[in-house]
């Protein structure tokens, strides 16, 4: 018997890959020429605020430092980053789905960012960029001050209310 877990939260993932399966079945390894895993962008990213700061995170693992080129400009994050191939001679490959090349990934930034504080660090194969937000992008709050002057206040008149006037039924 064979388990599989299906992601029954993204049902379309679910139906991509029963496509991608039925697909390498029927035509072979011809089927990624055809069928090519479009909307599986490399390297998958993770973007929130933390603070004042905005966090990225992506999972990279074998990467080195020479391999990755990180850029902020126009309030994108871009992530560029270079997976060699290095398959071996002699071996047959029967699946090879460990993406290789260039990849690239440009963030829009939600808010305004001080590129110049951009800060990358790699540790066990997970890349975190951490992008420090524009102090014109940060809340701050606004002092209500006083003039110092004080407006005198008359008392109004009462006023009169307009007589009735019988309405007929």
């Amino acid at each position: 018997m064979v388990l599989q877990y299906f992601n029954t939260r993204y049902p379309v993932h679910q139906l991509r890959d029963e496509m991608d399966r039925l697909l390498s079945g029927f035509l072979g390894s011809a089927s990624e020429q055809w069928w090519p895993r479009v909307g599986r962008k490399q390297p998958a990213v993770n973007l929130f605020e933390n603070g004042d700061t905005l966090v990225a995170e992506l999972e990279v693992p074998g990467l080195k430092q020479d391999q990755l080129d990180i850029s902020v400009a126009g309030g994108e994050l871009s992530i560029q980053l270079q997976r060699p191939d290095i398959r071996q001679e002699e071996v047959t490959y029967h699946r090879q789905e460990r993406p290789v090349g260039t990849f690239t990934r440009v963030l829009r930034l939600p808010a305004d960012v001080d590129a110049d504080r951009v800060t990358a660090e790699l540790h066990d194969g997970i890349l975190t960029i951490s992008v420090p937000k524009a102090e014109s992008a940060k809340p701050r709050k606004i002092e209500v001050t006083s003039t110092g002057r004080s407006r005198s206040v008359r008392p109004s008149r009462p006023r009169r209310s307009p007589p009735s006037t019988p309405t007929a039924c």
